[in-house]
């Protein structure tokens, strides 16, 4: 006799199995290049090496993010409808990242600078949400979730 599995577990499977693939996508080499892209203005007020590790999470997580919704680009939705879609996620992803950067990075600067912190946080989610959405619709246009 076979084993009964419910709707919501075979669902979980699924999601794991395309979370699995899609990371076979990403490579730390280009996280990291995106870590100096974005925060090397800030580097001399910041300790990089206790933030790298967390931005490589957020990283993970805005790229998976731009993954799941990218199937609606798939459906026929533009880019920008899909991101209006997940606003609240990525708000979130975001401001836990400048959190992070803040207090963990133990950030001295002043008022004007933390501004200019948000917003790389800001570009760098955003940049990392766009490209695994680039890549999640490349693969269902090829057949590949």
């Amino acid at each position: 006799m076979s084993e009964i599995i419910s709707l919501k577990q075979k669902r979980h499977q699924k999601e794991l199995k395309y979370e699995k693939k899609m990371l076979r996508e990403l490579t730390l080499a280009e996280i990291k290049a995106k870590i100096d892209e974005c925060f090397s203005g800030f580097s001399s007020s910041v300790k990089k090496n206790v933030i790298e590790d967390g931005c490589v999470d957020f990283a993970i997580e805005a790229f998976m993010l731009g993954a799941k919704y990218s199937r609606f680009g798939y459906l026929g939705e533009t880019m920008e409808a899909a991101n209006s879609r997940c606003y609240h996620e990525e708000k979130q992803l975001t401001d836990e990242l400048y959190d992070y950067y803040i207090n963990w990075g133990k950030y001295r600067g002043s008022d004007s600078s933390l501004e200019e912190v948000h917003l790389a946080c800001e570009h760098y989610i955003h940049s990392w949400w766009k490209q695994g959405y680039m890549k999640g619709e490349k693969r269902y246009k090829l057949r590949l979730h």
